[in-house]
């Protein structure tokens, strides 16, 4: 099986831990939450980035989301993931 690729790897923001923009503009949060480790066969929050406050957008979850919905990256996953693609209501609850 191929390995999948992490939002941060698709989008290129750096912000990975030791990332080119990490000490710039922070660890991206969905990088090291770690309880969405393994989530659509991700690294952390990677591949779940939707479901992660504190992202690259800074919004609330709720407008944050919309702006998901619209992500390149998010509509891949969800292609790849097919039935087994889970809910942000499922993602949420994993973080509580």
């Amino acid at each position: 099986m191929d390995r999948k690729v992490n939002c941060w790897e698709h989008r290129r923001c750096g912000r990975e831990p030791g990332g080119a923009r990490a000490a710039e503009l922070g660890v991206c949060p969905a990088a090291v939450e770690g309880r969405l480790d393994g989530v659509h066969g991700g690294l952390n929050g990677g591949r779940a980035c939707w479901a992660v406050e504190g992202t690259s957008c800074h919004k609330t979850l709720g407008a944050k989301f919309n702006d998901c919905l619209r992500c390149t990256f998010f509509g891949q996953v969800q292609e790849e993931e097919g039935r087994d693609f889970q809910l942000m209501a499922a993602l949420r609850a994993r973080l509580r």
